[in-house]
């Protein structure tokens, strides 16, 4: 391993201003997550509570070991949409441990619209059900929701990838021997009831709890009975009359007991095998990285400054170094797990999108996690790059990418512009988990970029036809596009529609990555399907 050596001097007046600003950042990062996770309007939450009910992460708190780490998911999912009346989507996803074994728990939160779901809950509920898939993890559903929102009904009910897909994604990891635990600790409606009925073991909480497919309104409205909800579908019918649930819990506390039980008979997977190594921190403070990270994609960063403050001892075993140059390939451990590390240093050319395809082979041979580490505005353009193969080029890092066969993990630290997104492995490619920094931005193109673009296209049109644009003109066509890149671009923008898995502090970044390569190991690696072809 070879050290890197910093050429930062972060004393320096303009560093300690870059970190300042960073903070700014952060702040409203931190501020924008601390009302999220509040969950509903103070009203909601306070009725909640009046029903001697616990709100959705101290349930989850109660449910997973104590003191282990919990790794939230997708926070952001739907903020700034929906009045933000819709904190987090209605739900809170994650991972965590249950007796020392990885699980994945979604929960809903019923103080947020009774529970019920968006399209970008169902998304998030769908996102956590893969990750489940991918990880082999067993999956845990606490339950407390009205079903779908209605006024969405036509946004989240018919298609592939709406409602319904939570049940299919249920039966499919039934029978890829994915246990699946749900624990009813409120309303279960409609299509929701399917949730607990294809499970493994489902508990119920006694007058708490209910399931039905239609609630005493519809089944008054439908046939005229008068019902209850506890004499419809409580936890005595249930446990004792239909037998739809296994076991009847006299509190939330007791439920989760039980459902620890449950996870405890369960058999410990068989895992992937990794020679690890004694944790040792960077050489250099992870928290320098306020003072390097990009806020415009016209900063140039050193990659090399960014690796330095991430992995073990900032030891980098660097593969092909003087080749290719803009890509930065080499072996690396994070917090004691061996990693490939690809990350950006420019823009990527033949040479590098050559390199990073012979680096993610030599990757999938040693079966080794590869760490992403984004900060790309594309692929080189023009005449003599078209002419030398960059597209046939860049096509072999991205099937290298589709095709990896080793848990991927990407971090998007500055830009994610273009295909660059998809040879770094984007959203797209399927990494076990995406993370955004709060400064990040992603887009097809930079926002005065497609001004340009669109701005010219326009002026063009105008000419053929004999007329021509003013200056100002000019710029009344492109403010609105870079105003309009500008937002949808964001960190904040990207985390609201689930393109990533989250925002995190650039200083959470080492534990963040070693707690997904610790889960991505609850699964042996599939062997390569090919050799390795030198490029």
């Amino acid at each position: 391993m070879n050290k890197i050596v910093t050429k930062i001097d972060s004393e320096s007046e303009k560093f300690r201003n870059r970190v300042k600003e960073y903070h700014s950042t952060l702040s409203h990062f931190r501020s924008a997550l601390k009302v999220i996770q509040k969950g509903g309007k103070q009203s909601a939450i306070k009725q909640h509570i009046e029903r001697g009910k616990l709100l959705p992460r101290q349930r989850i708190d109660m449910l997973v070991d104590p003191n282990s780490p919990f790794l939230e998911l997708s926070s952001f999912a739907a903020y700034g949409r929906y009045k933000n009346e819709f904190s987090s989507s209605g739900i809170v996803t994650g991972i965590g441990y249950i007796h020392q074994k990885p699980v994945v728990i979604i929960a809903n939160d019923a103080s947020v619209k009774g529970g019920t779901y968006i399209p970008e809950t169902i998304k998030k509920h769908l996102r956590a059900q893969e990750i489940a898939f991918q990880n082999n993890l067993p999956c845990i559903y606490l339950v407390d929701s009205g079903g779908i929102y209605l006024p969405e009904q036509a946004n989240v009910f018919p298609d592939k990838d709406d409602f319904g897909r939570i049940f299919y994604n249920q039966a499919r990891l039934s029978a890829s021997r994915i246990p699946q635990i749900s624990v009813v600790l409120g309303s279960c409606t409609a299509g929701g009831a399917y949730i607990p009925a294809m499970s493994d073991e489902s508990i119920i909480v006694k007058n708490q709890g209910t399931i039905f497919l239609g609630g005493p309104p519809l089944v008054k409205a439908a046939t005229g009975e008068e019902v209850t909800a506890e004499e419809l579908g409580g936890g005595e019918v249930h446990a004792g009359i239909s037998g739809l649930v296994d076991h009847l819990a006299d509190n939330e506390e007791h439920a989760f007991l039980i459902c620890r039980d449950i996870i405890r008979t369960l058999p410990f997977s068989e895992t992937q095998p990794l020679e690890t190594t004694e944790s040792k921190e960077p050489l250099y403070d992870i928290e320098e990285l306020y003072g390097l990270l990009p806020f415009s994609v016209r900063e140039v960063v050193d990659s090399y400054e960014i690796i330095a403050r991430i992995v073990d001892n900032s030891d980098l075993h660097e593969f092909k170094k003087n080749y290719g140059k803009t890509l930065i390939t080499g072996f690396a451990n994070i917090m004691g797990f061996p990693v490939g590390i690809i990350a950006n240093n420019g823009i990527l050319y033949s040479e590098s999108a050559l390199k990073g395809t012979h680096f993610i082979e030599l990757c999938n041979y040693r079966k080794i996690p590869i760490v992403f580490l984004q900060n790309i505005v594309g692929f080189m353009v023009g005449k003599k790059y078209e002419n030398a193969g960059i597209a046939k080029e860049g096509a072999k890092m991205v099937h290298a990418v589709a095709n990896s066969n080793v848990p991927k993990f990407t971090i998007i630290f500055g830009g994610s512009y273009g295909a660059g997104n998809y040879a770094m492995s984007g959203r797209a490619y399927d990494p076990n988990l995406l993370f955004m920094y709060p400064n990040s931005r992603i887009s097809v193109m930079g926002g005065e970029q497609a001004a340009n673009v669109l701005g010219s296209i326009k002026k063009e049109q105008l000419e053929k036809r004999g007329e021509k644009l003013s200056d100002e003109e000019y710029e009344s066509i492109r403010k609105p596009i870079r105003e309009k890149y500008e937002i949808e671009s964001s960190a904040f923008y990207s985390s609201s529609q689930l393109w990533d898995d989250g925002i995190i502090d650039p200083k959470d970044t080492r534990s963040v990555l070693a707690f997904g390569i610790a889960v991505s190991l609850n699964r042996k690696f599939p062997d390569p399907k090919s050799g390795i072809y030198r490029m």
